[in-house]
């Protein structure tokens, strides 16, 4: 496999890096076709100049399930669960969907009318208290087919502990349903916790069709083309999976994009040099902030995508805040200025696109206050003048008695702080330091925001990427293939033989194993990491303890949890029991390296010219550069601005970037 394309569909725009045989690049960057992705990704393969025939390998991150879920666009979903808890989806926890006041609804992604309830019942240890009744399982699945389900959940109580009720009931359900669609909450997430692995199964259900149908259709449009091998998809977790095993666990590509992007930055930082990092992806809809410490993405296991919707496996960590270069400014009932989350999306879009946008963007501030080049805008539409951007602007400022620019300003100035609080709840709130942290900016609003972003935070140091606008693209191309299991224990540690412990992770490993040797690209190596998910007795949250062998001691479990809750609250409680909830292991398929000096380089003269530029509270004369001139080693002295095809780096006064050997920016705040 030597023709390798790396294709990220995003919110607005579709992109795409490929990898030559000769190990050169080509990259392409075009609207998305949001009513239907394939669209984008085969005309991102044409406009780099090649056929998806003459590829060996696609690697596809999408936001197909994200979205569906964030949008209720989702298949008809029926669960059949034990007797007494049907309304566990809707119960949930004791939050509320505002924090302040008794306002606010929440709809289940299962309506209670297609929550069915079958006798059966198991222990907390695994042991049978009541019988399954296979006969109401069969009656209430063809109930659930006559209400017009698509999809179907079987969610029993304990069957974390014991799977044989769930088995037999799916066993039963296939029998009688007419497509695949059909969801055992255990084989998704073997974990405790009712609610949690109830959602995350009904998320699963509400996707399934969804990408099944997109990747089904985006393949037989790929092999009309003449590409024959498989597709590969990414996962939330940022590794991939082939394309025929997707839509079994769709609810693991919730993420997928987002996800691909920290893993760019990631690989970035290792062949730069840097362990750690905070990452900031502005697109156009949104921005997703995650942490890099000692060169590894923070994983997290309790991702909510939206409120009442707790989806529990294995993911990168990353914090969403609607706050992008699409997203809307406006004015709400109580006179204040807003921006987003509503987003312009690549139709109708900024107004500066010419595709019929008529409310003023983020991207249209920046736009206006000089921070972007009219002439260089990717659009499709007609030509739209800085004089028709200003009049919205104008009529946005006009209630708050701001003239046109004042209002771009406070729109940028009100986004940095949206993005600004995500990235203190990735650093700050887990007791991490930003002043021991670069900010690596991409996505392509990222590094027009990313100094301001740095001032305002404390973060000595911003890098950006050689090729921003494209790192999602470009995580897909990095990706390694990736699968987690999870199994729950939940029994002290004092009651668990270390024996026991060392079957568990045996049988993980075998499992996700054989699911990376499937995945139909080259390996180089296979990578094995475990940790447990412990608690002292009494407690409800988690702390994730890594783990060093696949056989460990009691002792060293202990010893390991003990130095992991130190390190998060500095206390230590040696009276208190030591609870094992879950062990998990990733296995990890090592993919070929990829030299990212391959993206770097260009020619022609640096230097643009100059144009006056809003940056830091005051108009400055600014110098224009031609980023993809710069040479290894040049220094550019802020304020300046910094063009290239796919982003514009702002560095604002007082700063100064530093072009290094890979060609990322580093800048100095």
């Amino acid at each position: 496999m030597r023709r390798i394309a790396g294709i990220d569909v995003g919110g607005t725009f579709t992109d795409l890096v490929m990898q030559e045989a000769d190990g050169s690049i080509r990259i392409a960057k075009v609207p998305t076709t949001a009513a239907n992705q394939a669209g984008g990704v085969l005309a991102a393969i044409a406009a780099a100049g090649t056929t998806p025939a003459a590829l060996d390998l696609i690697v596809h991150g999408t936001t197909a399930t994200t979205n569906a879920v964030l949008e209720r666009k989702l298949a008809k979903v029926g669960l059949i669960t034990t007797a007494g808890f049907r309304d566990v989806l809707e119960l949930g926890r004791r939050t509320r969907p505002r924090a302040y006041g008794m306002t606010g609804s929440f709809e289940p992604l299962v309506p209670r009318e297609l929550r069915r309830e079958v006798a059966e019942r198991m222990d907390a240890r695994g042991a049978v208290v009541t019988p399954l009744d296979e006969a109401a399982v069969e009656r209430e699945v063809s109930a659930l087919l006559a209400e017009g389900c698509e999809a179907l959940v079987i969610h029993f109580l304990h069957a974390y502990a014991n799977p044989a009720h769930e088995r037999r009931a799916g066993e039963i359900a296939r029998a009688i349903w007419p497509n695949g669609y059909v969801t055992l909450g255990h084989a998704l997430l073997s974990e405790f916790r009712e609610y949690e692995r109830g959602t995350t199964a009904s998320v699963n259900a509400a996707v399934q069709p969804v990408l099944d149908r997109y990747i089904r259709h985006l393949q037989d449009r790929l092999a009309e083309a003449g590409h024959a091998r498989d597709l590969l998809v990414m996962n939330g977790n940022g590794g991939t999976v082939p394309a025929r095993a997707v839509a079994a666990e769709a609810a693991k590509t919730v993420m997928s994009g987002p996800a691909s992007g920290v893993m760019a930055a990631a690989a970035t930082l290792a062949q730069s040099g840097v362990r750690n990092a905070i990452t900031c992806d502005m697109g156009g809809t949104s921005t997703d902030v995650a942490l890099i410490a000692g060169g590894v993405p923070e994983v997290s296991a309790e991702l909510s995508i939206a409120y009442g919707l707790p989806i529990h496996l294995p993911m990168v960590d990353v914090r969403t805040v609607g706050a992008g270069g699409g997203s809307i400014a406006w004015i709400d009932r109580g006179g204040m200025l807003r921006v987003g989350p509503e987003s312009a999306g690549s139709a109708p879009g900024p107004i500066c696109y010419g595709r019929g946008g008529t409310r003023p963007t983020v991207t249209d501030a920046n736009l206006l206050l000089g921070r972007l080049d009219s002439d260089a805008l990717l659009t499709t539409g007609r030509r739209i003048s800085v004089e028709e951007v200003r009049a919205a602007f104008a009529s946005l400022g006009e209630p708050l008695a701001m003239t046109a620019e004042a209002a771009a300003a406070a729109v940028i100035r009100l986004a940095n702080v949206l993005m600004a609080g995500a990235i203190r709840m990735v650093s700050l709130s887990r007791g991490h330091d930003p002043r021991d942290f670069a900010l690596f900016a991409f996505g392509g609003a990222g590094p027009l925001h990313a100094v301001a972003l740095a001032r305002e935070i404390g973060i000595p140091e911003v890098f950006v990427p050689f090729r921003p606008g494209l790192t999602n693209a470009l995580g897909c191309l990095v990706a390694d293939l990736r699968q987690d299991v999870v199994n729950t224990l939940n029994r002290g540690l004092d009651d668990i033989d270390a024996a026991e412990i060392a079957a568990v992770l045996a049988a993980q490993i075998d499992r996700a194993t054989a699911a990376v040797r499937s995945g139909g690209a080259e390996v180089e190596r296979i990578e094995t990491h475990h940790l447990a998910e412990m608690q002292f007795r009494g407690q409800t949250h988690l702390i994730r303890v890594p783990l060093a062998s696949a056989k460990p001691s009691r002792a060293e479990v202990q010893a390991a949890f003990e130095a992991a809750y130190f390190a998060r609250f500095e206390v230590r409680l040696p009276e208190i029991r030591a609870v094992l909830v879950n062990l998990c292991t990733s296995v990890v398929g090592r993919r070929p390296a990829f030299d990212l000096r391959a993206l770097a380089g260009g020619s022609g003269a640096p230097r643009i010219g100059e144009r006056r530029l809003h940056a830091d509270g005051a108009w400055h004369d600014a110098a224009v550069w031609r980023r993809e001139a710069l040479a290894e080693g040049a220094r550019i002295e802020g304020p300046a601005v910094l063009q290239q095809a796919d982003a514009t780096t702002i560095l604002e006064p007082g700063s100064a970037a530093v072009v290094d050997a890979l060609g990322n920016l580093r800048i100095t705040v």
